[in-house]
C-alpha cells in the first residue's frame, strides 16, 4: 500500500461516489440545462452506472485479496467499455462536417420499432447528433471529459485490485 492513498474499501467508495457525482451532473445538464443526450451518451451513462454499482458493492463487501482482484477487474472492464464508447464519440466529434454520419432516429423510437440487434448496431455506430458539441470546459467536450474519467476509473480500478493489502 502506498502511504497516503486510501485502502480498498475507501478507494472503491470514493470512486463510486465520483461516478454518482458525474451521473448527477449529466442529469443536471439534461434536465436543468436542457441538453438532450445522444445515443452514445446514454451508453456512457450505463457504463458509469455499472462501474459505480461494482465499486459500491465492493466497498460494502470489503473482500479478501481474490475478491479485490475480481472487483477491480470487473470495474476496469466496464470502465474500458465506457472509454471505448466515449472515444468513439470524441472521434465522431472530430470529423469534418461532410464526413459526419446522418442523424438517425431517436433512441426510444429505435427501441420501439427496430429489432434489438439493429438498435444496438445503430447505437454503437453513433449518429450525426453524437457529433454535436453543445458544451466545452477547458477545451474538452462532455465526451472528452467522459473519456478522461473512464481512463482514470480504469487505472484506479486496476490499482484497487492489484495494490498490496495494508498491514494490520
Amino acid at each position: 500500500m502506498i502511504p497516503g492513498l486510501p485502502g480498498f474499501r475507501a478507494g472503491a467508495a470514493l470512486a463510486a461516489a465520483g461516478c454518482a457525482a458525474l451521473l448527477g451532473y449529466g442529469f443536471w445538464l439534461q434536465y436543468g440545462e436542457g441538453q438532450v443526450p445522444c445515443p452514445l451518451c446514454y451508453i456512457q451513462r450505463g457504463f458509469f452506472m455499472l462501474v459505480m454499482a461494482v465499486l459500491a458493492v465492493a466497498a460494502l463487501h470489503g473482500p479478501g485479496s481474490g475478491g479485490r482482484i475480481a472487483y477491480g477487474a470487473v470495474a476496469a472492464l466496464f470502465a474500458a467499455g465506457g472509454a471505448t464508447v466515449a472515444g468513439r464519440q470524441v472521434w465522431l466529434q472530430s470529423l469534418p462536417a461532410d464526413k459526419v454520419p446522418q442523424c438517425g432516429p431517436d433512441l426510444f423510437f429505435m427501441l420501439d420499432n427496430l429489432p434489438l440487434a439493429r438498435t444496438w448496431q445503430k447505437l454503437i455506430q453513433g449518429t450525426g447528433e453524437c457529433a454535436e458539441v453543445g458544451w466545452r470546459f477547458l477545451g474538452l467536450s462532455i465526451a472528452g471529459w467522459a473519456l478522461a474519467c473512464f481512463i482514470a476509473l480504469f487505472l484506479w480500478s486496476l490499482w484497487l485490485g492489484l495494490a498490496p493489502r495494508r498491514a494490520p
